[in-house]
């Protein structure tokens, strides 16, 4: 009996050290598993398309993709150049457009001496937009150069997503329009779809135009004569300058009230001549009134006194008084 309980116990702790054992072998192995698994997953490659540290697509936390190339951007340049020839350089102007793949979109010229002005709007390929500036700037004297740039990739991404959304708006009420079983129904599902599709077609018109924007550029070069005036000239400061800017003022000035005095006259005709005649005849009438008969003296009257009388020899003047001997 004894030795049967000893070997039941011997028996028990080599099955809790076998437990013991396996137990630190799972542990140890899933250990070694996570570890290769994260080893593997930091020595992984970037997939194709992807660069080094940039979020896999379709991963959580994905940023947006913000390369040059992947953005919609407006470029519009407006270049001002005095050249010795304006027809010449326009004309030189327009073929470097042509060569780039672009057009002409506006032609106004004025003039053909030596104070010609050209004024041609170009559009261009975006990604021709630079070189053909520069190939413009050397064609004369540049006097002035801006360009300007404009970001629109959002709003061409929410024109994407509107136009999408209406379209599917557009399928549900063509769906609906032929499951209509009744005149009202019929009536009132055709006014939503037709105001539906009148406001897709304005979204996919919106993302036409600013696609047309986007991929052609607007150039807008003034060509000027010699002797024509530039924009710097035209802020310089001096005694004609003033002149001329006073000139103008005063031009100005006599054509409004020349303008208002166009406007009074006819007033002036029907209101002012009836008031002026009656004025007049008022006051004559009243000088006649204030004018009395002239006074008559009755016969044998004397004369009022310091007036003579017709006729009558004054007194004898007076005599100076004698002068004392000296």
């Amino acid at each position: 009996m004894r030795l049967r309980r000893v070997g039941r116990h011997r028996t028990a702790a080599v099955g809790a050290l076998l437990a013991l054992l396996v137990l630190a072998g799972c542990g140890s192995g899933s250990g070694t598993d996570e570890a290769t698994s994260s080893d593997a997953g930091a020595a992984r490659p970037p997939m194709a398309g992807q660069e080094a540290g940039e979020p896999a697509r379709g991963e959580a936390g994905t940023a947006t993709d913000t390369r040059v190339e992947q953005r919609s951007i407006i470029y519009t340049g407006s270049l001002e150049i005095k050249v010795d020839d304006v027809e010449v350089k326009a004309r030189e102007a327009v073929a470097a457009a042509t060569r780039a793949g672009g057009f002409v979109g506006g032609d106004q010229r004025r003039s053909a001496a030596a104070d010609a002005v050209a004024e041609l709007q170009l559009r261009v390929p975006a990604d021709r937009f630079y070189p053909v500036v520069e190939e413009l700037a050397r064609l004369g004297s540049q006097q002035r150069r801006q360009i300007d740039t404009q970001d629109v990739t959002e709003e061409t991404i929410d024109l994407d997503a509107r136009i999408a959304t209406q379209r599917a708006r557009v399928d549900s009420a063509r769906r609906l329009l032929a499951q209509a079983d009744s005149i009202s129904d019929l009536i009132s599902l055709e006014n939503e779809l037709g105001r539906r599709e009148a406001d897709l077609a304005s979204l996919e018109a919106k993302k036409r135009r600013l696609g047309d924007l986007t991929a052609l550029s607007t150039i807008t070069v003034t060509l000027v004569g010699p002797n024509a005036s530039t924009t710097e000239d035209e802020d310089q400061l001096g005694f004609l300058v003033g002149l001329s800017g006073g000139w103008k003022v005063f031009l100005a000035s006599m054509t409004v009230l020349v303008t208002v005095l166009g406007a009074v006259l006819p007033w002036l005709l029907v209101f002012g001549v009836p008031l002026g005649l009656l004025w007049w005849w008022h006051r004559r009438r009243r000088r006649d009134r204030d004018t009395g008969p002239a006074l008559v003296a009755p016969v044998g009257a004397p004369p009022p006194s310091g007036l003579a009388v017709p006729g009558e020899v004054s007194g004898a003047p007076p005599v100076p008084g004698a002068r004392s001997a000296p």
